[in-house]
């Protein structure tokens, strides 16, 4: 089996939208969460999001022909792919060259517009590019085309898991020798009035109206969370092929695990057992926790009542007590909302990041713990840590639970 590594970072996100700024960003606890701007709120029950800030696409090489043809998380993916293979200065064969990027939701803005030319004008008059710029997959086909990746190809849909999905399954398609190298992560522009009415009507939003209390994981206080966007990226590479051009190595990647709850389409398994397996999977997988190994969590961490309690559960599953009071976690979601499908791809970057500077993102506004949230969640300020091993856990809608391990290199 070949080793695995991550050789280049992209991300567009409500921190920042190059990975400098953003993880500056994320480890100064800054909150990225506020008054949405891009649209009129005032009939809207969520006022409130992580939006993405001087979003530009011509800085990412995008035509404006590209830039018409295409939906908001289209361009945030081809924008993170662009940063990912810029800092990987990745030179490859186009066959051995993949891409894994997915979306939860995918195009819509763009199905948004065209429904309503459809109920003002008629059917006629909706866009012959409607189909090919609101599709899931269409993320992915954009980045493939831009950087002529002609490998597999394999957008991932799971919800809030997306990305950790897209993350793993690159990984096991390198490490079995279908690729040399993947772009992978997931990509997510859902911050419009339909989304926020949807959300906020399945009672999965926090509905504070308050930027420094909407996304509150594992206080007591939570009640849903921030909707967020953007994108993050990785470049998966085997670790001889990195090696001999003497690329820059941020992490191992190790493990992986994917599991589904079957068990309900919002509501997360009660006791945590089964994404403590997909957990438990990659630990395994990555060789399990050595004596000396000194692990951090980024946890899915979204700030609902009943994912914090249940994800907290299953770390003490997944870890056993000792193990799981001893590890450091933290929840990138109280700065930037859930970015959904993106989720994840962002979590690797910050996962990535944590391993390779030693110091582990806070969680902030953490002010009144929940008694059953009692673990080492690092409230309010970055720790330095020589962290030896990491997992990124995402938890989606309809059960989905991923988790992706990655150690210091």
């Amino acid at each position: 089996m070949r080793r695995v590594v991550i050789t280049g970072l992209g991300v567009i996100t409500p921190l920042g939208n190059e990975v400098d700024t953003f993880w500056n960003n994320l480890v100064s606890g800054v909150c990225g969460i506020d008054f949405i701007r891009s649209y009129p709120t005032e009939n809207l029950p969520v006022r409130v999001a992580g939006e993405v800030k001087g979003f530009d696409p011509t800085l990412y090489q995008m035509e404006p022909s590209t830039i018409r043809r295409t939906d908001l998380f289209t361009r945030y993916a081809l924008a993170a792919a662009y940063q990912a293979m810029k800092d990987s200065q990745l030179s490859i064969d186009p066959d051995r060259l993949g891409v894994y990027i997915g979306s939860g939701i995918g195009g819509l803005h763009t199905i948004a517009t065209e429904c309503e030319k459809m109920f003002k004008s008629g059917p006629r008059w909706i866009s012959p590019l409607f189909i090919p710029t609101m599709i899931g997959n269409i993320a992915a086909a954009n980045v493939a085309i831009a950087h002529k990746a002609q490998g597999p190809c394999l957008p991932v849909v799971t919800a809030c898991a997306t990305s950790t999905h897209a993350i793993g399954e690159a990984f096991h398609a390198i490490k079995h020798g279908y690729a040399d190298a993947i772009i992978a992560g997931g990509t997510e522009a859902a911050i419009h009035a339909l989304a926020i009415g949807g959300f906020a009507n399945s009672k999965a939003l926090d509905n504070s109206n308050d930027p420094n209390r909407s996304s509150l994981p594992f206080d007591r206080r939570r009640q849903g969370f921030a909707l967020g966007e953007g994108a993050g990226v990785v470049i998966l590479e085997e670790y001889e092929h990195a090696k001999a051009r003497g690329a820059k190595l941020y992490a191992e990647v190790c493990g992986y695990g994917n599991t589904c709850d079957a068990y309900h389409l919002t509501a997360p398994y009660p006791d945590g057992s089964v994404p403590a397996k997909a957990m438990r999977t990659a630990i395994d997988e990555a060789g399990g926790l050595q004596n000396d190994d000194l692990l951090y969590v980024n946890a899915h961490g979204t700030g609902t009542p009943l994912n914090d309690k249940s994800e907290t559960q299953a770390l003490k599953i997944a870890l056993g007590e000792t193990k799981a009071h001893e590890a450091m976690i933290s929840s990138n979601k109280s700065m930037m909302g859930h970015l959904l499908g993106a989720a994840g791809g962002v979590e690797m970057v910050a996962t990535a990041l944590t391993v390779y500077h030693g110091i582990v993102p806070p969680t902030i506004h953490l002010d009144e713990p929940d008694p059953e949230c009692d673990l080492d969640y690092v409230p309010h300020r970055a720790r330095k840590s020589n962290v030896t091993i990491a997992i990124s856990n995402s938890l989606g809608f309809g059960g989905h639970n991923g988790c992706v391990a990655v150690r210091k290199i």
